[in-house]
């Protein structure tokens, strides 16, 4: 064949693969594209327009910044369901994540009669061991429970501070629950009564530190009441209680509603306690309280189920006898009513048997009257010695015939009651047991009234005259915080501490009134005071901040130089976030740039508030704590004129007019 005839059809093959390689790169262009223009489409429908996609063929490229894996992971499902994912190929990174929040530290302290139980998540630097050895301190031979997480982070501001504190606490807390988190402690506890209660809290309020937030639930339990008792009298004076008891509030509130009804006089109130010995116990102290005022005068007396109702002397028989008999008709069931009517007194023999037993202040005791035999008589001597001590009894009493058989127990029941009492005399005679005297408790004509109707039984008759009297305060008793507050507040009547002019120097003048302020803080030790400082309105309000703190300050630098004992308390300023006066005068700025002490007090919280979950949100004591002076670099500069560094502030510098704020002290 002639090379000539090859040429054309060489050339037309040539022409034909360059044409199908043309075509292919438009094939594999328009592939590519619709390819990329589809992905592209399904991504942004999807919600991840922050992915790009790159066709090279039959493969596709999957580029981009993925805010999380999670994301990467459902672009790339979502490009699977529009193409093979064996042709995707994927680029993508993810966005780096910041460092982990470090975790919220808290342990709960669950002390009771088993043991103690810890729990929470502590720092990695908390010595458990030594926790456990502590707790094992406090209850030795009981069993300590660790259910303790750590975690590798620093422990947070005011944690240590806050551990410390809580481990001293229940040193005094055999029934609570202490919940600790960084400068935060709560507090729920049970005690045996009420003022064992304000003895705690004043405890545990004096030992909390100043930059402590602290909760106190602490709760004193009904008391158990034996025997139940109530005990009306009306007599000329009107009508009182010696002694009330009840199961409930609404129970309380019935039976003074009776006693109202029936001409009490004067305040009354019933302690609520556990032991009631039938549900319609307010029920039948209303009935007979009602009868008694029937009948003009005497007495009514509950031990428990037991009712002893006396009526006074010249009562009208037939009445008596109609007023017990419609009492005994509707008592409750399970009640048993006993009447007395006392004999006229034209009727009474003369110069009845009588025991006597005085209770001098000073503590001397003395015994006359009649006894029934010797063996009495030693009764009476022994047990008074008991009572009272030995070298502070006399006994001067007689020996008697015909005495009632019951005359050694009454003898004894009248000391043992007049032991209750400071100083006082009981009177014994046949139909009657009289105490009278003085008393620090509050309670002790109650406490009484239920020995007494326990000692005698039923169907007895005895009349109380209890004065009650303030005790004095021992001698080492911590002074009462609210009077040191209201002290602090009088020592600033006749003048206040001042500053010099713009800075935070304490005034020469102030002198005799900080005198005043160091001698009632050493009569005060141990409060959790907060120091603060106050300014007017004039300057720039951050300014007046600074200001107001460095003056707060100064005061406490000073209550230190003089050795007042200040680890409890904190220096806090307010600036001009609390004017007492309007600043419009010069009187009003005058009176708003002062110095005040106030208590820390503590929050009691309510039961569902006692949790570590909800800690943060109880209403709590913030007492910022601020034990070092202020640092001059701390505080900003103003516009256009710059405050000078407080460091001079015990110079007596003064600082710019510009920035002086409330300086006009």
């Amino acid at each position: 064949m002639r090379l000539s005839s090859l040429l054309p059809t060489g050339a037309t093959f040539g022409v034909a693969a360059i044409l199908c390689l043309v075509a292919a790169g438009f094939a594999v262009s328009a592939i590519e594209e619709t390819t990329e223009i589809d992905l592209r489409r399904t991504l942004d429908q999807s919600g991840f327009p922050w992915a790009e996609v790159q066709a090279n063929g039959l493969r596709v490229i999957v580029s981009g910044t993925a805010p999380d894996e999670a994301a990467r992971f459902a672009a790339i499902s979502a490009i699977g369901r529009t193409i093979d994912a064996a042709r995707v190929i994927d680029e993508m990174q993810i966005t780096p994540t910041a460092d982990l929040a470090p975790p919220r530290f808290s342990v709960e302290l669950l002390r009771n009669g088993s043991g103690i139980s810890v729990i929470g998540l502590v720092p990695s630097s908390t010595d458990r061991s030594e926790m456990v050895d502590d707790l094992e301190d406090l209850d030795p031979g009981k069993k300590i429970t660790d259910l303790l997480e750590s975690a590798a982070y620093p422990a947070p501001p005011g944690w240590d501070d806050a551990m410390r504190y809580a481990m001293r606490a229940l040193e005094d807390l055999p029934r609570a629950k202490v919940s600790v988190s960084a400068g935060e402690v709560a507090i729920t506890a049970i005690v045996d009564s009420r003022e064992a209660k304000k003895t705690l809290e004043t405890k545990l309020t004096r030992a909390a530190p100043p930059g402590l937030r602290l909760s106190l639930d602490i709760a004193a339990p009904r008391p158990v009441i034996t025997p139940f008792t109530l005990r009306y009298v009306i007599d000329e004076a009107g009508g009182h209680f010696d002694a009330c008891s009840a199961d409930d509030e609404e129970a309380r509130d019935r039976i003074l509603a009776a006693a109202r009804a029936a001409g009490l006089t004067g305040e009354a109130s019933c302690v609520i306690g556990m032991g009631v010995p039938s549900p319609n116990w307010a029920r039948a102290a209303e009935l007979a309280i009602a009868a008694l005022s029937d009948l003009g005068g005497g007495s009514i007396t509950f031990a428990d189920a037991d009712i002893t109702l006396v009526a006074a002397q010249g009562t009208d028989a037939g009445h008596f006898d109609r007023v017990v008999g419609e009492l005994e008709t509707a008592l409750p069931d399970v009640f048993a009513l006993h009447a007395m009517l006392p004999p006229a007194a034209a009727d009474a023999a003369d110069g009845p048997p009588e025991f006597i037993a005085t209770l001098s202040p000073e503590g001397l005791v003395q015994l006359r009257g009649r006894l029934s035999d010797e063996t009495l008589r030693q009764m009476a001597d022994s047990y008074a010695k008991a009572r009272f001590g030995s070298e502070n009894v006399h006994t001067a009493a007689r020996l008697a015939e015909g005495l009632p058989g019951d005359w050694g127990v009454r003898v004894l029941a009248g000391l043992e009651a007049l032991s209750q009492l400071i100083n006082g005399s009981v009177s014994v005679t046949p139909d009657m047991l009289e105490l009278r005297g003085v008393s620090y408790d509050e309670d002790a004509k109650a406490n009484i009234s239920r020995l007494l109707s326990d000692k005698l039984g039923e169907a007895e008759n005895f009349t109380l005259n209890i004065t009650y009297r303030a005790p004095p305060p021992p001698a080492d008793a911590p002074a009462d915080p609210e009077v040191c507050e209201r002290r602090l507040s009088e020592a600033q009547k006749d003048g206040k501490i001042t500053f010099e002019p713009g800075s935070a120097t304490i005034a020469a003048e102030s002198r005799p009134i900080l005198d005043k302020i160091t001698e009632i803080l050493s009569d005060c030790e141990g409060l959790r005071l907060e120091i603060q400082g106050h300014t007017d309105s004039q300057g720039r309000e951050e300014m007046n901040l600074q200001l107001s703190q460095a003056r707060a300050q100064s005061v406490l630098n000073e209550l230190r130089a003089r050795r007042v004992l200040t680890s409890s308390f904190a220096a806090v300023g307010y600036g001009e976030t609390k004017p007492i006066a309007g600043n419009d005068t010069e009187d009003g700025r005058e009176a708003n740039r002062r110095i005040e002490f106030k208590l820390i007090r503590p929050k009691a919280t309510s039961e569902e508030t006692t949790t570590l979950d909800n800690m943060a949100d109880k209403p709590t004591v913030d007492a910022p704590q601020d034990d070092t002076e202020t640092d001059p670099e701390d505080i900003p500069e103003g516009d256009g004129a710059a405050m000078e560094d407080l460091s001079h502030q015990n110079t007596g510098d003064d600082i710019p007019a510009e920035t002086e704020g409330s300086g006009d002290d």
